[in-house]
């Protein structure tokens, strides 16, 4: 008799929803839980298979921990803002209100199919007002604070110390370029066609789409990230994280200790100042190198240049910081025509711009030193500038030495580092600069402030407005939320601003004390959003505050957080930034938000490929639960392997898994439907009472492990073993169907009630081991020779070493191979096996 998926799960959906069965209180019993899944964006096409891994893994996660006593808070929610459905709207003339209604909808009921135990009372919709007041209230919080660099953290802005004599617009000024959201002209990756700035990330999809991004001087709204570049790197010595995503994190940091050095320039006054990882190499420094968009580049470049360099800052305008700064590019750059003075040896050098440099790394300039430099070598090489070695370890010419080493050729009429390493020669010249007043010791990071607005109609509005002189006036709290006005026209306005700009009822205000103010017509980036929405799971109703104070205090931080390693880096320093501001100013009572993280392996389509419509790989989870069951999908990914691998889908692996449950159907139901007449009170014969109790210990560990693979394979070995024994003890079955509830929840629901059990087993003890029976009465020991195999032998578990040696040299299969051979050594590996070295 085959189970009847297609009647139970429905049913036991239905049931959980009814009875508010994983609904979360901070009253519940035990010890509290707070598993995350990075919530999805939810788009028109729906889940592919590959979507419910991470959630399925939780929901094993968190039922399995429900009933070992933790009290469980499992949430799930919308990250419904972005440019999908506002270019879908402009294609359209569909508000993205409708169609992200539509998709969310699509989304919850997928999930929903597939069993997954969420509080879907905390569900959240960064699109909904009652949400994105509180990610406008968070804003204003950032707006109306500052970074005090004495105590290390974030202050209220009222806090600042403001200098004496300020008239009213200085005094505002001041503020400004303090605040930690403010206003800056900024070179961004502006789209003609979608008529807003893409981030970094977003700029390959869109041009790879036929869209053209160029770089544009634009004023944007900033976040002052980098403020807090020094935590966010230390504190991830604390996070139980992947290795791999916390060195991505440290790198996107990338914190760099060097000098700032004034190199003056020639036949004129001014100086560059360059930013150096390596001032021992001042000597070895034959040229300079500009980001394009440096502001010297125009003063600097000589009549006969600019042509050319007019045609390169064009050309650079349309490229990617990821593509400008590719390691296997060819470089190219133009020279200015004009010549700075190294201020070590007094050497002239000249001036070029290259599109390797980066505005907004450094000072935006580098002191080229194509000896110890790959990339300041392969710019030498090309355009012929000279090479001078001046660190040991590449005197033979051949390519830059990067590494550390003596001094040498460094040695000027002030100043001379020859023969010291390569550390006290950083030392002498960093001090020799700052003793000269051109430059100082100095720390530097990759990262760069992060650029907050975006030129859409679909996001955050802010909660700001302009005076007619341009200044910026602040909304109050109790003015938000600002809503998005419902508008005919998706379009852009092609002026650089948002559709926003064509809401003139919206538009302009009449504010009771600046008068009449004009809009802010930027939204705020999808991350928005995303950076906090794991509080607000914590108290999603409540119009009072963005999170109560208790609610915080118990549930933070997050204790598991799964979710795909492509947002190992921005979203997760995003969250934290956000996180350590709202720390700062007392709103939170946690300095980091997730305390564990796991990022799942990809499933890929059955042809081995990322899933893709192009492609025509993608698997609908609607058309697998159609013919198998939610359940099988469930037991079949986390079967695939481990959790963290990349793992190709396979409909014919479904095929198996649900003839496996099938097969634990008939262990416990009969061909009438009944109890199976075999599940019988009594004990279990000794061998299977082992293996019950090996099995409850395998799952137990493994589940805690998050290796579920393995602890499905020790499923499977005890339904092989009780599927046609004689007699079934009912103790065993209901343990072994405890066991089973994380991973097929509904058909083991089923069976409980099958069992004679009333109400969900969502809550019921998760069942114990007993280890003095889950050792086996005889282990089987492998005997080597020299590394080869020779015999084996049973033996009692546990048995002494002596025991174990007598026996094994005792043995005939062994003792043949000792013959006329000298015993060096005698290993016992205690339970496994027995090493023989000869000679």
């Amino acid at each position: 008799m085959h189970y009847d998926f297609r009647r139970i799960e429905p049913k036991w959906q239905q049931y959980w929803e009814a009875n508010h069965t994983f609904a979360a209180t901070e009253e519940g019993p035990g010890r509290k839980l707070y598993v995350l899944d990075m919530y999805p964006y939810p788009s028109g096409s729906g889940l592919h298979v590959g979507h419910p891994e991470g959630y399925t893994a939780t929901d094993i996660y968190t039922r399995y921990k429900r009933m070992t006593g933790f009290n469980v808070l499992h949430p799930m929610g919308w990250d419904a803002f972005g440019l999908p459905a506002e270019r879908y709207a402009m294609k359209t003339g569909i508000h993205p209100k409708i169609t992200t209604a539509e998709n969310i909808a699509t989304f919850r009921r997928q999930i929903k199919m597939l069993g997954l135990s969420y509080d879907w009372s905390r569900e959240v919709d960064t699109t909904d007002p009652r949400y994105y007041r509180w990610t406008q209230w968070i804003f204003l919080r950032l707006y109306n604070s500052w970074f005090d660099d004495s105590a290390g953290k974030a202050r209220p802005i009222d806090q600042l110390p403001i200098p004496a004599g300020l008239d009213a617009r200085a005094k505002d000024r001041y503020l400004a370029s303090r605040r930690l959201a403010y206003l800056e002209d900024m070179p961004v990756n502006w789209c003609q066609g979608l008529g807003t700035v893409l981030a970094n990330e977003e700029v390959e999809e869109w041009t790879g789409k036929g869209y053209t991004v160029e770089r544009r001087l634009m004023r944007q709204w900033m976040l002052r990230i980098t403020k807090y570049a020094q935590r966010l790197s230390d504190d991830l010595q604390d996070l139980d994280w992947p290795a791999g995503i916390l060195e991505m994190q440290r790198n996107w940091i990338g914190r760099s200790e060097g000098a700032e050095i004034e190199f003056p320039l020639k036949a004129r006054d001014g100086s560059i100042r360059v930013f150096t990882t390596r001032p021992d190499t001042l000597f070895g420094a034959t040229y300079i190198v500009l980001a394009p968009e440096h502001p010297l580049v125009a003063s600097l470049t000589t009549p006969d240049q600019a042509s050319a360099i007019r045609a390169y800052v064009e050309s650079t305008s349309r490229k990617s910081d990821l593509d400008r700064t590719a390691l296997e590019k060819t470089k190219s750059g133009v020279f200015t025509g004009g010549y700075a003075v190294n201020p070590a040896n007094a050497a002239t050098i000249p001036v070029w711009i290259a599109d390797y440099v980066l505005p907004a790394y450094g000072t935006g300039a580098i002191m080229a030193v194509p000896g110890h430099d790959q990339r300041d070598n392969e710019f030498a090489l090309r355009y012929q500038l000279p090479v001078v070695r001046v660190v040991s370890g590449a005197e033979d010419g051949a390519g830059a030495f990067a590494g550390e080493g003596t001094a040498m050729n460094s040695s000027g009429p002030e100043v001379s580092i020859d023969g010291l390493p390569t550390i006290e020669a950083a030392a002498k010249i960093s001090a020799w600069v700052e003793s000269k007043g051109i430059g100082k010791s100095t720390v530097r990071y990759k990262l760069r402030d992060w650029l907050f607005s975006r030129q859409r109609y679909w996001g955050e509005p802010f909660p700001l407005a302009y005076r007619e002189d341009g200044s910026v006036v602040a909304l109050d709290d109790s003015d938000l939320p600002v809503q998005l006005p419902d508008i005919a026209s998706f379009q852009p306005t092609g002026s650089g601003e948002s559709a926003l700009a064509t809401a003139a009822d919206w538009l302009t205000i009449d504010h009771p004390v600046h008068g009449r103010l004009r809009r802010e017509t930027h939204t705020m980036p999808q991350w928005a959003g995303s950076c906090w929405y794991y509080l607000r799971y914590l108290d999603p109703r409540n119009d009072a505050e963005f999170v109560s104070r208790e609610k915080e205090r118990y549930w933070m931080p997050v204790d598991l957080y799964i979710g795909g390693a492509e947002h190992a880096v921005l979203h997760l320093l995003y969250a934290r930034f956000w996180h350590k501001v709202l720390f700062d100013l007392g709103h939170l009572s946690t300095p980091e938000p997730f305390a564990r993280l796991i990022n799942q392996g990809t499933i890929l389509g059955e042809d081995g490929q990322k899933m893709s419509k192009s492609r025509g790989n993608v698997v609908n989870p609607d058309d697998i639960v159609a013919e198998y069951g939610a359940d099988s999908l469930r037991l079949f990914e986390m079967f695939m392997g481990p959790l963290v691998d990349t793992k190709p889908w396979s409909t014919r692996g479904v095929e198996g898994v649900h003839r496996f449950l099938n097969r634990v159907w008939r262990m416990i139901v009969g061909p009438d439907g009944a109890l199976h007449p075999a599940v019988k009170e009594g004990a279990c014969p000794p061998a299977r009472e082992r293996l019950l109790h090996q099995t409850i210990r395998k799952v137990t560990e493994d589940v805690d492990a998050l290796a579920f693979n393995t602890a499905i394979s020790q499923l499977m070995i005890f339904v092989n073993e009780f599927l046609t024994a004689e007699e079934k003890p009912r103790y065993a079955m209901e343990a072994f169907v405890l066991l089973l509830s994380p991973f097929a929840p509904h058909v083991a629901e089923e069976l409980w009630a099958v069992l004679g059990h009333s109400g969900s087993l969502a809550r019921e003890p998760w069942p114990a081991f007993d280890e003095s029976k889950t050792k086996d009465e005889t282990i089987e020991l492998v005997v080597q020779i020299n590394g080869k195999v020779r015999s084996k032998f049973l033996a009692a578990p546990d048995s002494p070493e002596e025991t174990i040696r007598e026996r094994a040299l005792a043995d005939p299969g062994v003792a043949a191979h000792l013959d006329g051979k000298e015993i060096v050594r005698v290993v016992v590996v205690k339970n496994r096996l027995v090493s023989i070295v000869v000679k």
